[in-house]
């Protein structure tokens, strides 16, 4: 599942081609995708300015000047690809597409139909049930040790179960969990109210810099992910533990493979001599 990298990476490379654009048309292929569209959505959507192109844990939530946001969920294997210009003649997996007056064409594609495509008032955002209790952004400056440790402090789980709790942090996933607890040098084992003082420390510059580098990258291709312009992310390809199992343990001359075990059903990757 794409994660809050690719998601921002979309984000970033959609929003100078749709902020500030009106959307002349909206062609709706499904009625569902993983949820049912509103049978009102074009109504809503067509003929709007979109004011915003932003991004909250792993949702893309395009903000239009008549009070509706547009919320576009990726799931499994969803796309959201640009296409200038006269677009391709759809797929059977091309869903949605979002035209505007410069003749660009936003298409949605998701094999799998994990994903999500709705609309709701702008002024209900924050207390819809997928958004009200997301956790802090762990890009903004507001996220900080002392906000870490605050939100790890309650619960008795292992850290990685409580990192993928988007209640704690909003839009991680188990890729960027993996590989900032890696360069935290912290176990996904260690229980995750002990993350106190210098280890908060080091674990949110951890996430935060992971996050940064893989944005840089444009996201982890690892499957279906693509960015905004079709372009593989590449960020796969400086994974340091993640899908790295019986690899030798990067930048470390502990000598130990990096390991694989499962937690909550999730496939996890650790140095367990380096990570304590």
């Amino acid at each position: 599942m794409p994660e809050l990298p690719e998601v921002e990476t979309v984000v970033r490379g959609l929003r100078p081609h749709l902020q500030g654009q009106r959307l002349a048309r909206v062609v709706l292929r499904r009625a569902d995708i993983r949820t049912p569209i509103a049978p009102d959505f074009v109504q809503r959507v067509v003929g709007a300015v979109v004011q915003s192109v932003e991004r909250r844990a792993k949702w893309i939530v395009l903000g239009l000047d008549r009070g509706t946001s547009v919320l576009v969920h990726l799931g499994m294997s969803g796309r959201l690809v640009l296409l200038p210009g006269d677009a391709p003649a759809p797929g059977p997996h091309d869903h949605v597409d979002f035209v505007t007056d410069a003749g660009a064409t936003i298409r949605f594609t998701d094999p799998r139909r994990f994903g999500v495509v709705d609309a709701l008032d702008t002024a209900d955002l924050a207390a819809d049930k997928r958004f009200a209790e997301l956790g802090p952004e762990p890009l903004d400056a507001a996220f900080d040790a002392a906000s870490l440790e605050q939100a790890l402090s309650h619960t008795k789980s292992p850290l990685k179960s409580a990192l993928l709790d988007q209640r704690n942090v909003a839009g991680l996933g188990n890729i960027y969990v993996c590989e900032a607890l890696f360069r935290a040098g912290l176990s996904p084992l260690r229980k995750a109210s002990t993350v106190k003082g210098p280890r908060a420390v080091a674990l949110c510059a951890a996430i935060k810099a992971t996050l940064e580098d893989a944005i840089k990258a444009g996201g982890s291709s690892a499957r279906d992910y693509v960015q905004a312009s079709g372009e593989l992310g590449w960020f796969q390809h400086q994974w340091r533990v993640y899908d790295r199992e019986g690899q030798p343990c990067p930048g470390c001359d502990c000598g130990k493979s990096v390991k694989r075990i499962v937690q909550s059903g999730r496939s996890t990757f650790y140095c367990p001599k380096r990570q304590r």
